[in-house]
């Protein structure tokens, strides 16, 4: 127990005091992370609203197979991602693999899925709720897409965020492709897997305080954004 209140303590020291390999890590996080959902965003929330917009053959299916999506395995995604980067793979030449690079495409196949999930279902009940008024306004499909993002923006605003939830977290994949590489590649949940098994506690649980406090900074900007989405609809 004494064990664990010292490796507690100091854990909470290294985050108050901001030590530099803390910091680095935690940085090298959020850069990676932020990133890669800001590519999901910008491919998912199109592809979800056409989705929602467009009727065509096999959209059914492609619908089931993007809610599918959602549930990637983490390690999946890594093993085909390292598949694809390394010397034998066609991306081989780039030499991307164990790079942060690496790190933020794994991370974006898995984050683009959610956002493109969420998106559609916020813009298919926009689109039922003001479908006849843009008929009837005969706006092309471009303006609707515009239109309906922009009044549904709080609700994609949660979508984004639950997306970086997923990539913050992630662990199987960026250690796959990254390889956890001391100043180079290690994020906060690869370096709490190998501080662990090294016994180091204190750094390992300075990082686990700042990830749950990311958690719970980004469950709470969640709700207060869906506090706003409905006064605006209300």
């Amino acid at each position: 127990m004494s064990d664990f209140s010292s490796a507690l303590w100091a854990a909470f020291s290294l985050v108050i005091q901001l030590d530099s390999d803390l910091a680095e890590i935690v940085f090298l996080s959020l850069k990676v992370s932020l990133i890669a959902v800001s590519g999901a965003a910008l491919i998912g929330m199109p592809l979800g609203a056409a989705l929602a917009l467009f009727r065509f053959r096999g959209r059914a299916s492609m619908v089931v197979l993007l809610n599918a999506l959602m549930g990637l395995p983490p390690v999946v995604v890594g093993l085909a991602v390292y598949l694809v980067l390394s010397r034998s793979g066609p991306l081989g030449v780039f030499g991307l693999l164990f790079t942060p690079t690496a790190m933020i495409i794994a991370q974006l196949i898995l984050v683009t899925p959610i956002i493109a999930a969420l998106t559609r279902q916020v813009i298919d009940d926009l689109w039922r709720e003001y479908e006849e008024q843009f008929r009837s306004l005969g706006a092309g499909p471009g303006q609707r897409i515009t239109a309906l993002l922009w009044d549904g923006r709080f609700s994609l605003a949660t979508a984004v965020l639950a997306g970086f939830g997923r990539a913050s977290a992630e662990v199987g994949a960026v250690m796959i492709v990254g390889g956890n590489i001391d100043h180079v590649t290690r994020v906060m949940t690869t370096a709490i897997a190998l501080e662990v098994s090294k016994g180091d506690l204190a750094l390992a649980l300075g990082l686990g305080i700042i990830l749950i406090t990311l958690s719970l900074a980004i469950n709470g900007v969640s709700y207060v954004i869906n506090e706003k989405a409905r006064e605006n609809h209300g």
